[in-house]
């Protein structure tokens, strides 16, 4: 592009010197500019391509590295997932287990009580009887027989 300047400047100077100069030694050179011209825009536009179909390629890339991530992350949420319920199974069986030996526990608790409740009963109706049957040998003993 450069040497098309410097000569149009060489013609432009010959053309203000020279009254016998020829004009379409101006169209010639006007013809190689356009000529540059397209050919600039045509690599211009080449390069353009290029770099469109390498932004495509490198936006593929990093849709797949993302899809990869995103399926990784997935993955171990889903093994975090299972693991926190298999914990969650496993505090719950932990607390059943618990809640029905004290409810075992409960219930020998209430049948001790019961049967101790009944001993006690017992042993104060039997020491209420021997009382009872200690004051009456005691009474008919002191009693006086009335002949």
């Amino acid at each position: 592009m450069e040497s098309l300047l410097y000569q149009f400047t060489l013609l432009s100077d010959q053309a203000l010197s020279d009254k016998s100069f020829d004009p379409s030694a101006i169209e010639d050179l006007i013809k190689l500019f356009e000529v540059e011209a397209y050919n600039s825009w045509a690599a211009i536009e080449l390069q353009n391509h290029r770099e469109a179909e390498e932004a495509e390629i490198a936006l593929k890339e990093a849709e797949e590295q993302l899809d990869s991530a995103m399926e990784a992350a997935m993955e171990e949420f889903r093994r975090l997932e299972e693991e926190m319920e298999r914990m969650a199974n496993a505090e719950l069986s932990s607390l059943v287990a618990t809640a029905e030996g004290a409810r075992r526990m409960g219930n020998l608790m209430d049948k001790a009580a019961t049967v101790a409740s009944k001993r006690y009963m017992e042993a104060a109706l039997n020491s209420a009887t021997a009382s009872m049957k200690s004051a009456w040998k005691g009474i008919s003993k002191s009693r006086v027989h009335p002949s």
